[in-house]
């Protein structure tokens, strides 16, 4: 989407956007329990942190959000013990997300870190390369400061198939989103300690919550399978073919445990901060986030509905 067109649409999309917000429900965050304990077996950390998506706006209780099937599904499938977190709240841009886990600092102690975060950018019209360079400090903070081995971030949705918006406001937010989805790509293809999930979600009424924004229950079980599958090929072979019938000795299980955490241990790359070299790739490369048009948007084009 140029800035021309954007300029010339500005009173169009601006007024289809305050009838929008007052026309679309308010929803709440979803209720329940943001921290827990599921599944058996060698015990692995997860931190879930986001906006609105994360928070699981959309449905009523987390077992129907995000976070908690997130968790289930991993468990089943890695056969794991899955200690997780859900770090979430409606209407974070990602700059405003690192200050939120910055806040709940103390609390965080994660192998792997699952991010949700991007439709607010686009709602709050942030230039590309800016929300690029928040969430590149969000991943060192959490490498460097907290530990946590890898950081995979959920891609931006495909906002040009909201049914609560309508054209061409769908069609320019959907434009921006895709922007800020493939400088996202872009960045994590260079880092071997962060990754973009790859999630092929289409939307339609039937899939989403009431207002038409936000996912309902069918898109949240998707994501939540899809990056589940992301973060088990991330452990890597963690288990043997045993039969279940048989009993394990414990010189096996601890094997088992070591080979785990060595699959994502050879994942980790050197410390990285904002901008600095660092090797990769048998040459010298240097992370810049976005690569994409750093210019601001005019007011005018402040056009996106709600903050997510």
């Amino acid at each position: 989407m140029s800035l021309t067109a954007k300029l010339l649409l500005s009173p169009l999309l601006v007024a289809q956007a305050l009838r929008t917000r007052a026309r679309l429900p308010r929803l709440p965050e979803a209720a329940g329990e943001r921290a827990g304990v599921v599944g058996a077996g060698r015990p692995l950390s997860l931190l879930i942190a986001g906006d609105s998506s994360a928070a699981g706006v959309g449905v009523a209780d987390q077992c129907d959000a995000l976070a908690s099937p997130l968790a289930d599904t991993l468990a089943t499938l890695a056969r794991c013990r899955v200690h997780w977190r859900l770090i979430a709240r409606s209407g974070l841009t990602s700059a405003q997300m690192h200050e939120l886990l910055r806040e709940h600092e103390a609390a965080i102690d994660a192998e792997i870190a699952v991010i949700v975060t991007g439709v607010n950018d686009v709602v709050d019209q942030v230039p590309t390369a800016r929300a690029m360079a928040a969430r590149e400090a969000l991943a060192n903070w959490l490498r460097n400061a907290k530990g946590v081995r890898h950081v995979a971030f959920a891609p931006l949705p495909p906002v040009h198939q909201f049914p609560g918006l309508p054209q061409p406001l769908r069609w320019v937010a959907g434009a921006d989103a895709r922007r800020h989805d493939r400088a996202l790509h872009e960045w994590a293809a260079g880092r071997g300690d962060v990754s973009r999930v790859p999630v092929d979600l289409h939307l339609n009424r039937g899939v989403m919550a009431r207002d038409g924004f936000h996912p309902g229950a069918p898109a949240y079980r998707q994501v939540a399978h899809d990056i589940a599958l992301h973060l088990l090929q991330l452990l890597g072979p963690h288990r043997d073919e045993r039969n279940e019938n048989e009993e394990e000795h414990p010189d096996e299980l601890s094997k088992r445990d070591t080979e785990g955490q060595d699959a994502l241990r050879h994942r980790r790359e050197p410390r990285h901060r904002p901008g600095h070299r660092h090797a990769g790739g048998g040459r010298w490369c240097e992370h810049r986030p976005g690569g994409q048009d750093d210019r601001a948007e005019p007011q005018a084009a402040r056009h996106a509905v709600q903050r997510r």
